[in-house]
């Protein structure tokens, strides 16, 4: 990806199936206020993920093409989907959430990712923790 250097997954356990195996984290406030801003629709295609933590909610103001975005509780487990996001709108919040995953679109139907689904994230870059 051109914003972030992307080095880790995120694989649904539950469904023995992978949402992105390259995978990208924003964890500061800047990574997190830029987000998928300023890529194109083949800069994030299948197989690539942003991971923002923390985060309880999403926006594409200024984006030029939809996404699904899994919502995460801190226990990894699914906690609400929204699929097909489009350009220029708000997901809703959710006050649960630590975390979400923004993917491409059509992902979380791709890999059957629903509410309950335990997520497993593991970022391949020294001195970073793993979750699952």
């Amino acid at each position: 990806m051109a914003v972030f250097s992307s080095g880790g997954h995120a694989y649904n356990q539950t469904r023995q199936a992978y949402l992105a195996t390259s995978l990208a984290v924003a964890d500061t406030h800047w990574t997190r206020l830029r987000g998928l801003l300023g890529l194109a629709a083949d800069d994030f295609r299948n197989g690539y993920g942003l991971w923002i933590v923390p985060c309880h909610g999403v926006h594409t103001l200024g984006m030029g093409f939809p996404i699904d975005v899994v919502y995460l509780d801190p226990e990894m487990t699914v906690i609400y989907v929204q699929s097909q996001l489009a350009p220029w709108r708000f997901a809703p919040i959710r006050v649960q959430a630590a975390s979400v995953l923004e993917l491409p679109c059509h992902t979380a139907a791709g890999t059957g990712t629903v509410v309950g689904d335990k997520i497993e994230i593991k970022i391949d870059k020294p001195g970073r923790v793993s979750r699952a």
